[in-house]
């Protein structure tokens, strides 16, 4: 699979300066105002105790060892898990001033941007990370609440690439999404980054009018992968194959990401093969049952906003 893709050219292209971020004037437990101008406010819901608890330690590891950035970037991470997206990029944005040639403070700060519907800050952010990672050794990145396997699937590279990709698609630059999940690819080492990444690749060349070639890059996904973490992306790509029935996936009684995560992509099924009445019904349950921030949502609400 990965031959296949390396044929592909990789670039960037470096963004230009961004306005400010829409959200800057809002009331305090207000996080943003949606593409289609509702308006987001923080979660009320509580934590899991085992992923506070973690969390402080994580925080405690990084004090006593003097990662002061490590120390913020969790820190940021609980806010996120919180629901405090502004605070969490308040938070890395003062180390940023500190330590600007870290690629993890972009990285998360990125992610965050997303959450906020600031597309443009994030693509700045996460291109500055990716150029910063440029000829660089990869590292793990520790998940918050570790999978079944406490075995974490991603890495700076790839959540670099990754977000970026994603920040391009919400954008509708499907081009540099592209070229950024190649990268993306080329970086991962286990299936679940892998299928991961090709779920939005293969959306891209989608919407980018790439039918024939789109058919090839997952032609090699097979129904037998070990999947640990990214099952619904999994079986959305046998879907796109003919191999999986997409009334299953809607029908299944599943937490409030993976809806979004499967509403958003059985949509984009329809939406491509021209039933685009049935995607734009389909993403507006999505939107409708409020989880505002998974990226499933916050795709449906970019479809919705641009009216198709």
């Amino acid at each position: 699979m990965k031959n296949l893709l390396a044929v592909i050219y990789i670039g960037l292209f470096l963004g230009c300066s961004s306005p400010a971020p829409k959200y800057a004037s809002l009331p305090e437990d207000v996080q943003a105002v949606s593409l289609l101008g509702d308006t987001l406010f923080t979660s009320s819901s509580s934590l899991p105790d085992a992923l506070t608890i973690r969390i402080d330690s994580l925080i405690d590891a990084a004090e006593q060892e003097s990662r002061e950035s490590d120390v913020l970037i969790w820190k940021a991470r609980l806010s996120g898990y919180n629901g405090e997206y502004r605070e969490a990029i308040d938070l890395l944005s003062e180390r940023i001033e500190k330590d600007s040639d870290n690629p993890a403070l972009y990285r998360h700060r990125g992610h965050r941007y997303i959450s906020l519907r600031a597309f443009d800050l994030a693509i700045k952010d996460l291109e500055k990370a990716a150029e910063l990672i440029r000829n660089t050794e990869d590292i793990i990145e520790q998940d918050g609440l570790p999978n079944e396997m406490n075995t974490p699937k991603s890495s700076l590279h790839t959540n670099i690439w990754y977000h970026l990709g994603l920040a391009y698609y919400l954008n509708k630059d499907f081009e540099n999404a592209q070229k950024a999940y190649v990268e993306c690819i080329n970086a991962s080492t286990n299936d679940d980054m892998m299928i991961a990444a090709l779920y939005w690749y293969y959306m891209s060349l989608r919407r980018n009018g790439q039918d024939e070639f789109a058919g090839k890059v997952i032609d090699p996904v097979r129904a037998e992968m070990n999947i640990v973490e990214n099952d619904s992306y999994h079986k959305l790509l046998l879907v796109f194959k003919g191999e999986f029935d997409p009334n299953a996936l809607l029908g299944t009684d599943t937490d409030a990401l993976s809806n979004a995560t499967v509403g958003y992509g059985v949509g984009n099924w329809h939406y491509i093969n021209g039933r685009k009445d049935r995607a734009i019904e389909i993403w507006q349950n999505v939107y409708d049952a409020g989880n505002w921030s998974a990226f499933g949502f916050i795709a449906s609400e970019a479809e919705l906003g641009s009216k198709n």
